[in-house]
């Protein structure tokens, strides 16, 4: 998501570096450029307007902070703005002592509603304890009460079903009474959708907004539709009230148009988006990580959380042990790629990552297709460890040709994908070996390491090699000292005769 304004966003701020002080000419023009990216983007018109109107009042005639490059000060500024414009701070959703707290879901035909309900009941049974019931309204749709009940199975949460009656309003108070008398402390509401807004489906919301008094009426908008989804939005909050959106399909809006105007048209704000097909693909809307994702500066915290809830901590400090006493063997290799696997795409990871730390790196960002390539070889050097022996994987010494050939064969590759994935292995080996006894895996646990080295990260820019390249590390089999290190040795044994 927002990659097309990322893009631009990213080459007009970096065409500010070197200049001394910001004049009215250096604004002028990269806020011509942001205003053609926001627009590109499919941002309000009006929306548009007021950021450049508010960059450039905060920008003008400014001098350069103390400590900063007046392109770094032009990212603070355009920044401060996002994040006001996004929303400011992250919402969340709002309960009562009250049970059952009831949560309408509102929407277009074909925004993702029914899906986003299931996905809201497995995210709060799974993040904030909550005890959740799910109920359909939607009489009028061939199989839609059936659609949430697939997705109710699916995703281990409860539905109401009353099929005595066909009345939304009878329906939201059966559920009503069976979620007080039950335990249940949310009622999610799948209302109707119709195709288009009209006044017919605007009265029955209403109807059950007064039945129930919900503590959220949540909208649901395609992020894909652009404007049309903020346009829709507005007459729903017009009409019924409603609290917060939700925007689906945010995973392939390259622009992000809607993200960045519905906040400011409709005043409520974006509380969780949608982000693959997948039930577990809901994530809570925190605009200033957005933010920092348009302009580069990656997103450390959504990365931390997703290797936190991901990764199996105790198996990763298990890892981490034998990687200090070079006892890392093919069989925990192969468990750190299916760890790695779980986190997503290599795409996604990379989109986390600030720019900064990868260009210090030599790593350029992925497109999907140099993201697929890595994942099948992801997949085939799997495919060449599972085709070991438990005794192979545990001991790579004892891979001869003969061993090296049957592996091939058993894994569908050949014997030079065999070596070069052996020779990874053993490099790796001997490259944590040395970070080790540098140092790097010194003190902590493995989440404190983490959040120090990924929120801390000192610039990597500064230990790469004039063609942008990490140095290499000394080469050579296990324990043998890098070749500067072996001539100093040598000279002092010289000195002591």
């Amino acid at each position: 998501m927002f990659e097309s304004l990322s893009d631009k966003l990213k080459r007009t701020l970096k065409n500010l570096r070197g200049e001394g002080v910001l004049t009215k000419e250096h604004v002028d023009a990269a806020l011509r450029e942001i205003r053609l990216a926001l627009l590109e983007a499919d941002v309000n018109y009006k929306v548009a307007k007021d950021f450049i109107a508010s960059v450039q009042q905060k920008a003008e005639g400014q001098q350069v902070w103390q400590e900063l490059k007046p392109s770094e000060q032009v990212v603070k500024i355009v920044f401060d703005e996002l994040v006001e414009l996004l929303g400011g701070q992250s919402s969340r959703l709002v309960f009562t002592k009250q049970l059952p707290n009831t949560v309408m879901v509102v929407g277009l035909q074909g925004s993702g509603k029914t899906t986003s309900t299931g996905k809201i009941a497995r995210w709060l049974s799974k993040n904030q304890e909550r005890k959740p019931l799910l109920l359909s309204v939607d009489v009028y749709r061939p199989a839609a009460r059936e659609q949430l009940r697939v997705i109710a199975k699916a995703t281990g949460q409860q539905i109401f079903e009353y099929p005595e009656s066909n009345d939304p309003l009878t329906l939201v108070r059966e559920a009503q009474k069976h979620a007080q008398q039950t335990g249940f402390d949310t009622l999610l509401i799948d209302t109707a959708g119709r195709l288009h807004i009209d006044d017919e489906l605007m009265e029955e919301l209403v109807h059950i907004k007064n039945e129930t008094r919900p503590v959220e009426i949540l909208f649901v908008a395609d992020a894909m539709t652009g404007q049309d989804a903020v346009r829709s939005a507005e007459e729903f909050h017009r009409r019924v009230g409603i609290t917060g959106v939700i925007l689906t399909k945010m995973d392939g809006d390259a622009r992000g148009g809607a993200a960045l105007s519905i906040k400011q048209v409709t005043g409520q704000p974006v509380k969780f988006v949608g982000v693959g097909e997948r039930y577990d693909a809901l994530e809570p809307f925190y605009p200033d990580r957005v933010a920092q994702r348009i302009l580069g500066m990656g997103d450390v915290l959504s990365l931390i959380e997703e290797v936190q809830e991901k990764v199996d901590q105790e198996e990763a400090e298990e890892q981490l042990k034998k990687l200090q006493k070079n006892e890392f063997t093919l069989d925990d290799f192969r468990s750190q790629l299916r760890q790695v696997k779980k986190l997503g795409s290599f795409s996604k990871i990379m989109k986390l990552l600030p720019d900064q730390l990868l260009g210090g790196m030599g790593m350029p960002q992925l497109n999907e297709e140099q993201s697929a390539m890595m994942e099948k070889e992801l997949k085939r050097t799997e495919a060449i460890i599972d085709s070991m022996t438990w005794h192979e994987r545990n001991d790579h010494r004892i891979l001869n040709a003969n061993r090296r050939r049957r592996i091939a064969r058993g894994s569908g590759t050949n014997v030079a994908a065999v070596n070069q994935l052996i020779k990874q292995y053993v490099e790796m080996r001997q490259m944590m070996r040395q970070l080790s006894s540098s140092g790097l895996f010194g003190g902590g646990g493995l989440k404190s390491k983490m959040l120090r080295k990924m929120t801390g990260m000192p610039d990597m820019a500064g230990f790469a090699g004039e063609d942008g390249e990490m140095p290499q590390l000394p080469a050579g089999p296990a324990g043998a000292l890098g070749p500067g290190r072996k001539k100093h040795k040598k000279k002092r044994k010289k000195r002591r005769k």
